[in-house]
């Protein structure tokens, strides 16, 4: 089961889509990761390829813990900080990897089936009921749905989150850059300014 999964990467954009097909999700400052288990073996890889499996103990022991023997989530490493939004700095520095999470927002495998045909809906719903009993160490992304993406934005820009990530309910999870993720970014954010994501 642990082949070759490539990242489906966002499109950058400079307006949030408002159709009542996408679902808009807050876009926390981390590390993207892909969270594999296949029975007792668990690895995270990040976007570059690489395995950082040893460091961030706290996803793996949580991944262990779900009573799913195989599965494949997309998403993000973060740190939060005292106000309870990802930070970044902490993140980097590697002095607080024991408290590094993931936030997870799609699922690609599970119990031995490829979701990745499935649309983004039901990867959804398979996604929470895999990590419903779980809340630590891996929790939930949330999303909102629909015409209030440019709204959600501006408020998410105000509390000073990186921007936000728009997809496509009815399509597939596909590999490499993809139109129906739209990426729009805070321009006032700090991650504005790095060289790296």
């Amino acid at each position: 089961m642990l082949r070759s999964f490539e990242f489906c990467i966002p499109t950058r954009g400079t307006s949030v889509p408002d159709g009542p097909l996408w679902y808009h999700e807050l876009k926390f400052d981390g590390y993207r990761l892909r969270l594999e288990r296949d029975g007792d073996r668990v690895r995270l890889i990040t976007k570059g390829g690489y395995d950082w499996t040893k460091r961030y103990p706290w996803i793996v022991e949580s991944a262990l813990k779900n009573r799913q023997k195989q599965f494949v989530i997309d998403g993000e490493a973060i740190i939060r900080g005292v106000d309870g939004y990802s930070d970044f700095t902490a993140l980097h520095s590697g002095k607080h990897n024991a408290e590094v999470e993931m936030l997870a927002f799609d699922i690609l495998a599970m119990d031995g089936d490829d979701l990745r045909n499935l649309p983004l809906s039901m990867r959804k719903t398979n996604l929470q009921r895999l990590l419903a009993r779980r809340p630590e160490g891996i929790f939930v992304s949330d999303f909102e749905q629909g015409e209030i993406g440019p709204d959600l934005f501006r408020k998410a820009c105000e509390f000073g989150f990186e921007g936000l990530v728009s997809k496509r309910s009815d399509r597939p999870y596909r590999g490499g850059r993809c139109p129906h993720w739209i990426k729009v970014k805070n321009r006032s954010h700090a991650a504005m300014s790095r060289k790296f994501e």
